[in-house]
């Protein structure tokens, strides 16, 4: 009886085996939809969309720190007439009424920089405007290249947003939410659509420090997390120098071979433990391994442009050719976005100017506009802007007021939420108009108001994606890139 007992016991399994052997088939299903993510993304996208893609890729360029709206795009005359003068009328608790001096009623919150200010004095503009292209585009005298370009591009003049200080309105335009932690919009694209080179990363980052206000407000790595996606989906940073992805090449004195066996052995002992535990990052982590090994050669040939004629080199700018700076992460990204990658992302520090505008901006203005403008008449010349999304701007826009006296001219100017200025261009975005407006003193907006969300929305239909059915279950709720929130801007869709 002993033995049959024994021989019994050998068929029973513990609970935590059971579950173990559950699990082991969602690791499965895991490990096939990264080292497949064409055929799982495929699904995702069937369910996520029902309408076909006007773009394929998407390059956001983010001016980290917020440029200064009034002084680049959002013309405004009267700023030159009342310049000086106090822009807020004060409220009197007694009768409850608002003064006839001033001309904005003062019922937003101020940022800690400037609420202690007894004076707001209206800042006008040290920078001439002039109407550019078959559009009139209004376009300061700080930005001549863009200005070329105007035709390309979709300015919407009245975007908002609720986050008031720097961390959060980056957080909130990158993931959809101001408190870390939440997938960034890359990763959502990456998960939803895919790749389109097995042999580069869906989404790459790049990023350059500004020169108007050197080493200001940094970026961090949150910005490209995959937050609760699979990590397979998070970005991957281009440096600039001759590592341009960290940990990436081999050690001295190890071959290909020598790589290619060690990679081999850990997938096997990875596989190992996925079938035992089940656990979907063991499929990230095998999938990821593999793509290190394929982006040894892959990422090399990506960002050697000796290749480049000269009359390209010559459309960017000589920094083109300075691994690290604004212009050579723009023509890098043209090279990533051509071999495939969904979305580059490149974010330029420096525009931060609560003081020192009048010498700072200008700098900002030389670091980023020739490049901007020759990304997108590179991708034209190409037969790529139509099907690639290009984006300029901030997490939020700057004062009317000025910080500090009034002067000659604004020189430094706070955050503000309530309107600020974008621009698109290709990828499904109609060419050669503006959206939105806002008042005399660009401090309100009058007509069309475009909230993160609804501009997350709209992007994400150009890609193909309704916003609302790209969902992900995490915690015991569906989350999504715009929260419960957003609505498509149909006018600038072409």
């Amino acid at each position: 009886m002993e033995t049959e007992s024994l021989d019994a016991l050998k068929h029973v399994i513990t609970r935590r085996q059971l579950l173990g052997s559950g699990t082991a088939g969602i690791g499965s299903l895991a490990l096939g939809s990264l080292l497949s993510p064409e055929a799982f993304a495929a699904d995702i996208a069937k369910r996520g969309s029902q309408f076909a893609p006007k773009a394929k890729r998407i390059i956001f360029l983010f001016m980290n720190g917020a440029p200064s709206q009034q002084d680049l795009f959002d013309y405004k005359p009267k700023l030159d007439e009342h310049h000086g003068k106090e822009l807020f009328k004060s409220f009197d608790p007694q009768t409850k009424k608002w003064s006839k001096e001033g001309f904005i009623e003062k019922t937003q919150r101020l940022t800690g920089m400037t609420s202690g200010q007894s004076s707001f004095p209206v800042a006008r503009s040290k920078w001439n405007f002039a109407q550019h292209g078959e559009s009139r585009a209004w376009i300061s005298e700080l930005l001549p290249h863009t200005a070329k370009v105007a035709d390309e591009l979709c300015f919407v003049k009245s975007m908002h947003t609720e986050a008031i200080n720097h961390d959060p309105g980056v957080t909130f335009f990158q993931t959809g939410n101001q408190q870390p932690g939440r997938p960034s919009m890359g990763s959502w694209m990456s998960y939803g659509l895919g790749s389109e080179n097995s042999n580069l990363p869906t989404f790459c980052v790049l990023i350059s420090n500004g020169t108007g206000r050197p080493g200001s407000q940094p970026v961090y790595t949150k910005l490209w997390s995959s937050g609760f996606l699979p990590s397979i989906h998070q970005g991957v940073q281009f440096r600039g120098g001759k590592t341009p992805v960290l940990y990436l090449n081999s050690q001295p004195g190890e071959t290909v071979e020598g790589r290619r066996r060690m990679i081999h052995r850990m997938e096997q002992l990875n596989r190992m433990q996925l079938e035992a535990f089940g656990d979907p990052e063991i499929a990230t982590r095998i999938a990821q391994y593999e793509m290190s090994f394929r982006m040894q050669m892959s990422v090399p040939e990506a960002t050697d442009i000796s290749n480049e004629p000269q009359s390209i080199l010559d459309l960017y700018g000589p920094e083109c050719q300075m691994p690290g700076k604004f212009a050579a992460n723009c023509l890098l990204a043209r090279r990533l976005a051509e071999r495939g990658v969904r979305f580059v992302q490149l974010y330029h520090r420096g525009w931060d100017q609560h003081n020192g505008l009048i010498g700072a901006l200008p700098k900002q203005c030389h670091d980023t506009d020739q490049a901007s403008a020759a990304l997108v008449a590179d991708l034209k010349q190409r037969g790529m802007l139509d099907d690639t999304l290009v984006v300029w701007g901030g997490e939020f826009g700057r004062t009317t007021y000025s910080q500090g006296g009034a002067g000659e001219a604004a020189n430094g100017r706070d955050h503000h939420p309530r309107c600020f200025t974008y621009w698109m261009a290709g990828g499904g975005i109609k060419a050669g108009m503006t959206h939105g407006e806002t008042d005399n003193f660009g401090y309100n907006i009058l007509k069309d108001p475009v909230h993160v969300h609804d501009w997350q929305a709209t992007t994400m239909h150009l890609m193909g994606i309704n916003h609302e059915n790209l969902t992900f279950k995490h915690q015991g709720r569906r989350f999504r890139l715009t929260d419960v929130h957003g609505k498509l801007v149909t006018p600038i869709l072409a």
